[in-house]
């Protein structure tokens, strides 16, 4: 069954749509086979939030639409996953904010970085760094080191969807703020975020970009304030204690 064939009142269509768009990414070349293993391990965690963006949640993307309208150069980091779910939000949140999009990859190869960065481009793109890979990131050893100079090493700001822990803990380490999409309150990437968003990526993405439209316009010290009231620690706590308490019926 093809995407566009899947009955919106379908009790699981979210879950379908999302599964669809995985499996396409792989046949295209822009998912690797171990994406669709953590595809599935995040649709366990957001069946057990609910399918459904919590308040604190929304708050972190608010706290995250702040933080990149505030950047001096905020870039968007894309894997795989990312790109085929995603790719037009992506590109709309990178388009609101004036932020960089950039591939970067675990399972790195050319022809992968090349189909994602085309990927990008056919859904509005007009500039994908990655391609470059002229810096590297320290204390790293795989592929995820490998980053554009004029991009993520330069950023001061990154969002990371969908992201590898130790990655998540070097850019910590460079004194970037970070943000962080993932359904796992307790994984190690959303742990040393600056904004841990706790949401499906399906959600969270044009839930930041429709928060960057709405502060657009807001006074530098507003922005400021949001982003000095947000909680991290709490928000993590939140979503473990919805995961733990929440009521499947």
């Amino acid at each position: 069954m093809a995407e566009a064939e899947i009955p919106e009142d379908h009790p699981r269509h979210d879950s379908l749509v999302t599964r669809h768009r995985i499996e396409a990414g792989v046949e295209k070349g822009i998912t690797s086979r171990q994406g669709l293993i953590a595809q599935g391990r995040g649709e366990a965690f957001d069946y057990l939030l609910g399918e459904r963006t919590l308040p604190s949640a929304d708050a972190a993307a608010r706290a995250a639409a702040a933080h990149l309208l505030l950047a001096d150069h905020p870039v968007v980091s894309v894997n795989g996953n990312a790109a085929a779910l995603v790719p037009g939000e992506l590109v709309a949140l990178a388009d609101a904010v004036g932020a960089d999009l950039e591939v970067n990859l675990f399972n790195r190869t050319e022809e992968r970085m090349r189909a994602i960065v085309d990927h990008l481009l056919d859904h509005g793109a007009s500039e994908v760094k990655g391609l470059a890979a002229d810096a590297r990131l320290p204390n790293l050893t795989h592929e995820r080191a490998k980053v554009d100079a004029d991009g993520i090493a330069d950023a001061d700001v990154v969002l990371v969807p969908l992201e590898d822990g130790d990655r998540a803990a070097a850019l910590a380490d460079l004194g970037k703020a970070e943000i962080v999409i993932d359904l796992n309150p307790m994984s190690r990437s959303v742990q040393v975020a600056d904004v841990p968003i706790v949401d499906n990526i399906l959600r969270a993405i044009p839930n930041i970009t429709a928060h960057a439209h709405e502060l657009a316009h807001a006074e530098r010290a507003e922005l400021e304030r949001i982003v000095g009231a947000f909680d991290a620690a709490a928000t993590l706590d939140d979503a473990e204690r919805a995961i733990r308490d929440g009521d499947l019926s």
